[in-house]
């Protein structure tokens, strides 16, 4: 049960004045919650703001600069109302005794703001101010005020990211409201720590967090936000530790590899195994051999060879007398490593079956017999596999591709179901060992560093928008010698907003200029429909396929060598380099042409500079977190992180450190978390939303 101490900050965020049905829609949205019932008042308090607003700066009219917010405080000296039926604003002149301001309200109603700014009378405004040909205005002031309110201005106030049709005042007044909801919880902080490292209480660290008084309170660094970035990765790395306490108690099926189905699997290819890839299998049907339960994450760059690894593992787990599964984030994925898979497992004479969403009725009935049987030998599929109405007749190994799309919570469910696999988890996005750290807590990590033999380098170049018609007369003769393209934009349809050529329009403009057979696939379509492109794509009836980031992850084509994206300054390290893996998949020299829209920014030039010198992900992992931290450019989350609210793994890696020790000290001491240090952290894991973990001490 959540500590009833909790209750007001749990409760719904309608419950605050002014929060209808309308509000709440937009404030899921904004706190990133699932549903209306899902978002609390907590939510809202750890929403941070980004800078402040400093209304301090009083220079006097003339003495403005342009374009900053500035109080001033002026004499009424006349209203010039539009003239009828025009679109002219209405403006509003004040003096003081350095010069005259405009004020200007597009739309402004004379009534309101005459009685607003009644004529003689001393007001104090404050707004951005525009000097044009000499003369200062301010359009549609931030706060008006007579002489008499102005000590109520609000000197310094918070700025918050916010989401289309919320408006900054808004919001800061609804988290006003919220923060005296918050009680005073007891401490869980090791006090020593606490001290040396200057943390004040919970519930100070949130006012403080709200209520930033000049720019220095908005760093990272302050002692409040470090306190709750603390108190995260504590609540992270406690709900990993018990999660992994939890999964340790059940012993794992020792799995001793015979040899006798690999080998068959060994012979039938065309290459040899890299050295890397010899090390990872060696370190996993070690971990396999134990009793205590494989938890592996297998990190390869794009075309490493992961999945041969897999297999030798998935081999290992069949010579025993298991079943393995692996699971794919998406249906493509899934029926693409079916074809891979079965292609290796057919010369060993083993039995794979695909089992999505997609798979119905009596298909379905038929591979659950088989599944439960044990006559499948290996089941490919997406997260159907872990459904309630799926038995396995006795599973040895999971395999979980793009760990990322998968939290702890999934691997959880297969525990509840009383299964209790190895588990072997493989990732194409490198990430730095804080970020696994953040994630998955303390995971054996193999890494796969070498590129399969035959792989020729990828030529990466960097274009200006403007020469995209060369680029695409160079394509012409490209796809004219039989080659195959992929072209990828940032955005699925034109808005008002944006200046992004929409996936749609550049379909319409190549084929007016290449002609038909160009195909087209973006996340609105049906996964039917994708599938449908993409094999077309495959077998070559389609030669060019213009996509959205759809295609980032795993989908193989070999013969496809051109790889064009479209204002590659918007898109993170990470994703740009796991599109290029797309191609450089064959034994053909491959291209891949970043198209940017200049002048590009400090970072934009960084990340492309990095593109072009370097195809080692790893290197690419750890200079993405170093120039992006690990939110996304575009305000979304990066696949892959953590979602931390506060913490942040550029400014406080120091703190994941020592976040991970205090919790493995805090789970020895007293692992059902019964003591008055563990009660307290109880607390700290409702408050955090960590409570998953608790779950697990009851169920024991």
């Amino acid at each position: 049960m959540r500590p009833a101490i909790l209750d007001p900050l749990f409760a719904s965020i309608s419950s605050l004045p002014g929060v209808g049905p309308k509000v709440s829609e937009l404030l899921v949205k904004l706190l990133d919650r699932e549903t209306i019932d899902d978002c609390r008042v907590i939510d809202l308090l750890f929403h941070a703001p980004h800078s402040i607003i400093d209304r301090r700066e009083q220079p006097g009219i003339a003495r403005a600069p342009q374009g900053t917010i500035v109080t001033i405080t002026g004499r009424v000296d006349r209203h010039q109302a539009p003239p009828p039926r025009s679109n002219a604003p209405y403006r509003v002149y004040l003096h003081d005794e350095t010069g005259e301001l405009a004020l200007v309200f597009f739309r402004g109603k004379a009534q309101w703001l005459e009685k607003q700014l009644p004529l003689d009378e001393t007001v104090t405004v404050s707004g951005k101010v525009d000097w044009f040909n000499g003369r200062p205005s301010m359009v549609h002031p931030d706060y008006i005020m007579r002489e008499s309110e102005a000590e109520n201005l609000p000197l310094v106030e918070p700025v918050y990211p916010l989401t289309a049709g919320l408006s900054p005042k808004f919001l800061r007044k609804t988290i006003e409201a919220a923060l005296p909801r918050m009680p005073e919880l007891p401490e869980w902080d090791d006090l020593a720590l606490a001290q040396k490292q200057g943390f004040p209480s919970i519930s100070d660290s949130f006012h403080m967090l709200h209520a930033p008084r000049d720019a220095a309170d908005i760093d990272p660094q302050t002692p409040a936000r470090r306190r709750l970035a603390y108190d995260e990765f504590l609540a992270g790395q406690l709900s990993l530790s018990l999660v992994r306490q939890r999964l340790r108690k059940v012993a794992g099926k020792p799995v001793h590899a015979t040899g006798e189905i690999s080998s068959k699997i060994l012979e039938s290819l065309p290459f040899s195994m890299t050295n890397s890839q010899r090390e990872a299998v060696a370190d996993i049907l070690k971990d396999m051999a134990g009793t205590e339960r494989m938890l592996r994450l297998l990190q390869g760059d794009v075309g490493a060879g992961k999945t041969l690894v897999a297999l030798m593992a998935i081999a290992a787990a069949i010579e025993t007398g298991g079943q393995a599964v692996l699971m794919a984030p998406t249906e493509i994925l899934a029926r693409q490593h079916h074809t891979t898979i079965s292609k290796f497992a057919a010369n060993a004479n083993l039995s794979v079956e695909v089992l999505t969403g997609r798979t119905k009725g009596r298909e379905r009935d038929a591979i659950l017999e088989r599944i439960a049987s044990g006559e499948a030998q290996i089941i490919i599929g997406t997260h159907a596999l872990f459904q309630d109405s799926v038995a396995y007749a006795n599973l040895v190994l999971a395999v979980v591709d793009e760990q990322h799309r998968f939290g702890v919570h999934q691997r959880l469910r297969l525990t509840a179901k009383g299964i209790s696999p190895h588990m072997l988890v493989m990732t194409a996005t490198p990430i730095p060992r804080t970020l696994v750290l953040a994630a998955f807590g303390d995971m054996d990590v193999s890494k796969l560093t070498e590129k399969p033999a035959g792989r020729k380098p990828i030529q990466t170049i960097t274009i200006p928008n403007e020469r995209t018609g060369e680029i695409v007369g160079r394509l012409k003769s490209a796809l004219s010698e039989g080659k195959k393209a992929y072209w990828i934009c940032p955005l699925v349809e034109e808005s008002e907003e944006s200046d992004l050529m929409s996936v749609e329009e550049r379909h319409a403009t190549l084929t007016s200029a290449l002609g038909p057979g160009i195909g087209l696939i973006h996340g609105r379509m049906s996964g039917p429909e994708k599938d449908a492109v993409m094999m077309a794509f495959k077998n070559g009836e389609i030669r060019l396929l213009v996509a959205t980031t759809v295609v980032e992850v795993g989908v193989d084509v070999p013969d496809a060598t051109i790889m064009v994206i479209e204002h590659a300054e918007r898109f993170g390290l990470a994703q740009l380099h796991q599109l290029r893996g797309r191609v450089g998949r064959g034994d053909e020299a491959s291209t891949c042409i970043l198209l940017y829209k200049g002048p590009l920014g400090e970072t934009g030039h960084a990340r492309l500079s990095i593109m072009r010198d370097t195809e080692d992900g790893f290197r690419i992992a750890e200079e993405d977190l170093k120039l992006r931290g690990e939110g996304e450019l575009l305000g979304t989350r990066q696949s892959g992180t953590p979602g931390f609210r506060i913490a942040s793994l550029e400014a406080h890696a120091d703190l994941l450190e020592i976040a991970r020790k205090d919790a493995a000290y805090i789970i020895e001491r007293d692992p059902e978390l019964t003591g008055e240090r563990g009660m307290a952290i109880r607390t700290l894991l409702y408050l955090f939303r960590r409570d998953e973990a608790i779950r697990f001490l009851r169920a024991g």
